[in-house]
């Protein structure tokens, strides 16, 4: 189902007392958009929410406006979730919330009450950044990789095929998807592996497109990312069956400081974890297809990775 938020949010701008407007808004929709401000922004009881919600209010939004009058956003994400359905096989119900972000992430996944969530906040896919909502001037051409990047970590979360660590991280917490709580508990190597292996369903879901945008990067940074493969590798490896939200922040976070970014002696490159958890994806997806890939657990990617080592061994 695609439900889009942005006359409401406008609506609430509109509103004599908008922030009072707002909150009505939020609880009309609270059980999404409280996990989402959990998750991806900070709690809405938090003595700093009302400051946010203060900005995000009074920003520029004239670039968004255009951005609506000019594509259709419930019809491209209506086509993106169906291709991703034949792609990765969903099956398990997903829903795709068309949002306006406050500043946070330019898209993210949920899992409420055991459903699958996609939030896609448009301030980011406008194509020109504006400081006003720290939108990130993407281009909505790129709005269907991103909705398929996240509709497989649903699948991978929810699906009843799915063997991840995730998934059962996810039941445990009673059908709740908590970004804090499973980087915590999950090892490093399956979150690198579930981010990977989004990519690759990206990739399939919306082709065409230059590598490193699946990735989020600029040409640059793909590039120093490929000089850097093999560091990159021996810096992961010691902490890939370790546990520990600093994991997760020190390599799949952006605006990390380099001192936490510091693995063997070095700075590593912000979200290197993009990078290194595609490669490790690669072999398995090769052998199975990203379907079944999306399902798998980390122990399998591994062992696709030794299969793939050793046949390379095998035909030098």
């Amino acid at each position: 189902m695609i439900i889009n938020l942005m006359p409401e949010f406008f609506a609430a701008r509109a509103a004599a007392d908008r922030e009072a407007a707002y909150r009505e808004y939020v609880e009309r929709h609270r059980q999404i958009l409280g996990a989402y401000w959990h998750n991806y922004v900070l709690d809405l009881e938090s003595p700093h929410a009302a400051e946010v919600v203060s900005r995000a209010l009074a920003a520029d939004r004239r670039d968004l406006l255009r951005l609506a009058a000019e594509v259709d956003l419930e019809a491209l994400a209506a086509d993106v979730v169906s291709r991703a359905a034949g792609v990765l096989e969903v099956d398990q119900e997903v829903d795709v919330y068309l949002t306006v972000g406050v500043g946070a992430a330019n898209a993210a996944e949920l899992v409420v009450g055991g459903r699958g969530v996609v939030i896609v906040c448009l301030e980011h896919f406008t194509g020109q950044p504006n400081p006003d909502t720290y939108g990130l001037g993407l281009s909505p051409t790129l709005l269907p990789l991103w909705i398929a990047h996240e509709i497989a970590h649903t699948v991978r979360y929810t699906s009843p095929t799915s063997r991840s660590e995730l998934k059962r991280l996810v039941a445990e917490a009673g059908g709740e998807y908590d970004y804090w709580e499973t980087g915590s508990r999950a090892t490093l190597r399956e979150l690198l592996v579930n981010e990977g292996v989004a990519v690759h369903a990206a990739r399939a879901t919306a082709p065409g497109l230059a590598d490193e945008e699946y990735l989020g990067f600029t040409r640059r940074q793909y590039r120093r990312m490929r000089e850097l493969e093999s560091f990159l590798f021996r810096a992961v490896e010691p902490d890939l069956d370790h546990t520990g939200l600093g994991l997760r922040l020190r390599f799949l976070s952006g605006g990390m400081s380099p001192a936490a970014r510091l693995a063997q002696g070095r700075v590593l490159p912000e979200r290197a974890g993009y990078y290194i958890g595609a490669r490790m994806a690669e072999p398995l997806v090769a052998e199975r297809g990203v379907a079944a890939a999306v399902r798998a657990s980390a122990a399998e990617f591994e062992a696709a990775a030794a299969r793939a080592v050793a046949g390379r061994a095998v035909g030098a």
